[in-house]
């Protein structure tokens, strides 16, 4: 079965930056396309940036395109969100997903993590 697991995650200022990281158990001999989703309170879970596993092909939602910077290291099983120049609607709590397709669609992402929390004060 596999499990992700995400850290990283706290309360920061506005204009800080945060890394999150995901490491992925139970996965062998593949390289599943992942991503990083959010969800802040009384909203909708969205996507903020997918990764196939190539580790080159990325992409990201306009609310964070050349903020913040997805990455995966393969050979570790682990997965990265490098958040810059944070902001208070960038607080929300932050779940990685490991899917089939790359989409930007919750549906397409058949194994979550818990979610890691980060709160940017302003």
């Amino acid at each position: 079965q596999v499990q992700l697991v995400e850290s990283g995650g706290g309360l920061v200022q506005a204009g800080d930056s945060l890394r999150l990281s995901c490491a992925v158990s139970g996965r062998t001999f593949t390289r599943p396309p992942m991503a990083w989703f959010r969800q802040a309170p009384g909203k909708e879970r969205e996507i903020v940036a997918s990764i196939l596993g190539d580790g080159v092909s990325a992409d990201y939602a306009d609310s964070v395109k050349h903020r913040f910077t997805i990455s995966r290291d393969n050979p570790k099983n682990t997965m990265y969100l490098q958040m810059t120049s944070l902001n208070a609607e960038d607080t929300a709590v932050y779940y990685c997903a490991e899917g089939t397709t790359g989409s930007r669609f919750v549906h397409d992402y058949p194994y979550w993590g818990q979610g890691t929390q980060v709160t940017v004060s302003s």
